[in-house]
């Protein structure tokens, strides 16, 4: 039974932005033209490859804390900005977001972008491709966050500096951690039962 209502279709547009020290590169997975967002701002098309996809995918639900990247079809403009730059002053440490922006039926810009995932550049490199279209450049990123310093390169446990480290950037106005130090202690404690 129809209620005379129309029922609006939205969509979404995954936007990246790239947050230089002198620019914000901006761009957005999908081909066509340029997107503006709600707050003007333009947004260059690119692709995801379908393993960058999965990696975002798993960095948004918290599963993964390196973000694998590989943007093709990205114009030579907006890949030369990035190669250009990372030439002379080097792009790794640069903040790296990744937000959803919900589109109405008009596929205008519905509300505020939701930021998902906010990280750091820590490897980039940029490869040109030649087709019968023109020039086409594929742009690789490797972005970390927070939650890289939990991974243990002898793949035990946490050592004392390690959990500091990781402790003063998770919580950097918290007293220094002392977890790994007071854990051994544990061992000679003794559990005490009350006697009912």
């Amino acid at each position: 039974m129809s209620t005379g209502r129309r029922m609006s279709i939205k969509s979404l547009r995954i936007l990246c932005d790239v947050v230089l020290p002198e620019e914000t590169i901006r761009v957005w997975d999908g081909t066509g033209g340029t997107f503006v967002d709600g707050d003007g701002n333009f947004y260059r098309p690119a692709q995801f490859t379908e393993d960058a996809l999965q990696s975002l995918e798993a960095a948004i639900n918290g599963e993964a804390y390196t973000l694998a990247l590989s943007l093709i079809s990205v114009s030579q403009s907006a890949a030369d900005s990035i190669w250009e730059y990372d030439e002379t002053a080097s792009v790794q440490g640069s903040p790296f977001v990744v937000k959803l922006q919900i589109l109405d039926e008009d596929e205008q810009p519905d509300g505020d972008p939701i930021v998902v995932f906010t990280g750091e550049i820590d490897n980039l490199d940029v490869a040109d491709e030649s087709t019968a279209d023109g020039i086409t450049s594929v742009v690789n990123l490797e972005v970390t966050n927070r939650f890289t310093l939990r991974t243990v390169t002898n793949g035990a446990v946490l050592s004392d500096v390690d959990q500091r480290a990781r402790a003063a950037l998770l919580n950097p106005s918290a007293a220094d951690d002392e977890f790994c130090k007071r854990v051994p202690l544990m061992r000679d404690a003794v559990i005490k039962w009350p006697n009912w």
